[in-house]
């Protein structure tokens, strides 16, 4: 498929991230109003709230964007995703009869201000990169153990504070956690000095289940994607994660890009996960691609300093997708909800410059990164952290937004006294 032609011109340069293809959902206000749903196109956002309000919608059953959250529409199911998109094709596509009806709803997207685009039920996070997994293995285990006895068998992931998400643009402040002292002595509580970013996509939960699903239907369940930053505290998390895991090192913020990317529009980048190296278990088998083409790259700019591109990778370098995890999380009986968020895991390639953690790109602090105007091996206060995604078509782009968050300083000894 080509590009769709829209009366929208700016939606038509093959690089703009929105054009008709796409049509990505976000939650957005202009000066003092309040939020509500809206739709990207081109430089402009479509007011599809007010479109619903006015009747030129018309989707089956109640009113479904009057909330200022994409959560009514995503559970009402697939085939009311394909109407939404049917009809705002019809409204936008060059030459629609309702370009006159349609075009007062238009806001520029300068203009606007982005929210978080649906209310998170319950957050999961992956550990699902095969290289990702592989490097942090090896830094502490060595590369003879680097990959847990399970980890070829099963998707690995831990339950994360749903709170802890939150929208590109929002600052995320340096926390503060037990940190290991030397030798095993008594730990200090500290702000954490090796802060770190996670590059991944989150998979939006639209139908809910009970019960286990297969990995089809766990898919259908799956109205889009969302770029994904998980901020991880390192010297906190070796402190804490043994036994049980992840804990506060990963609790300070999740960022997402503020458009969710509906699967519809990502068909046609469909790829394959990569050849097992173990058969899996039958329940995890993949009737078709279930990953995406999707290039992806992560920017640091310091305070006052250029941005640099210290990262580029592909989604498609995952070894578990995105429906094989949620058909995974559904096998102990556990019920998914409309608004999970499910975190792919660290997304990195083969090769230095494709790590997708400064963990990995500096191996642990011991091999800084150039940057412009200095190196880094963490991150450091006041530092912009920015992630993006995008897919390449027949004279088109597929975009995201970009996934942006500053470092502000910790606070003060918050139990100083």
């Amino acid at each position: 498929m080509g590009l769709i032609r829209s009366w929208v011109e700016s939606a038509n340069g093959e690089d703009c991230p929105f054009p008709l293809n796409n049509l990505p959902c976000g939650v957005f206000s202009v000066s003092d109003d309040e939020p509500r749903c809206g739709v990207a196109i081109g430089d402009c956002v479509l007011d599809v709230a007010r479109l619903e309000e006015a009747g030129l919608l018309a989707l089956p059953g109640k009113p479904l964007l009057d909330v200022p959250f994409w959560n009514e529409v995503m559970g009402a199911g697939p085939a009311v995703w394909a109407a939404l998109r049917d009809r705002l094709t019809a409204l936008l596509a060059e030459g629609a009869p309702d370009r006159a009806a349609a075009e007062p709803f238009l806001h520029p997207l300068v203009d606007v201000s982005l929210h978080m685009p649906f209310l998170v039920s319950e957050y999961t996070d992956f550990y699902a990169g095969r290289n990702h997994a592989f490097n942090v293995g090896t830094m502490f285990r060595g590369p003879e153990n680097a990959l847990p006895p399970n980890w070829l068998h099963i998707p690995i992931g831990y339950n994360g504070r749903a709170s802890s998400v939150v929208v590109s643009g929002t600052d995320v402040r340096r926390p503060w956690g037990q940190v290991k002292g030397p030798d095993h002595a008594v730990p200090s509580f500290q702000p954490s000095r090796r802060f770190d970013i996670e590059l991944e996509m989150g998979a939006v939960v639209g139908t809910p289940s009970i019960g286990p699903v297969t990995v089809a239907e766990a898919d259908d369940m799956i109205f889009g994607y969302v770029l994904l930053n998980d901020w991880s505290a390192r010297d906190i998390q070796a402190w804490e994660y043994q036994p049980l895991g992840p804990f506060q090192a990963k609790a300070t913020a999740t960022t997402i890009s503020p458009w969710i990317v509906m699967k519809a529009a990502l068909e046609p980048f469909r790829t394959a996960t990569p050849a097992r190296e173990v058969p899996l278990l039958p329940y995890l088998n993949e009737p078709r691609p279930m990953l995406y083409d999707i290039a992806l790259e992560v920017a640091l700019q310091p305070e006052g300093g250029a941005e640099t591109i210290i990262a580029r990778t592909n989604y498609a370098e995952m070894y578990y997708s995105a429906p094989q995890q949620l058909a995974h999380h559904t096998t102990s009986g556990c019920a998914m909800n409309t608004g999970d968020l499910l975190g792919s895991g660290t997304i990195s390639g083969p090769t230095k410059e494709s790590r997708g953690s400064l963990l990995e790109l500096s191996w642990g602090g011991k091999e800084p990164i150039a940057i412009s105007g200095g190196t880094r091996t963490f991150i450091e206060d006041n530092d912009t952290l920015t992630l993006r995604g995008q897919c390449k078509g027949d004279g088109y782009t597929i975009g995201f937004g970009d996934c942006t968050g500053k470092v502000i300083p910790a606070l003060a000894d918050p139990y100083a006294r």
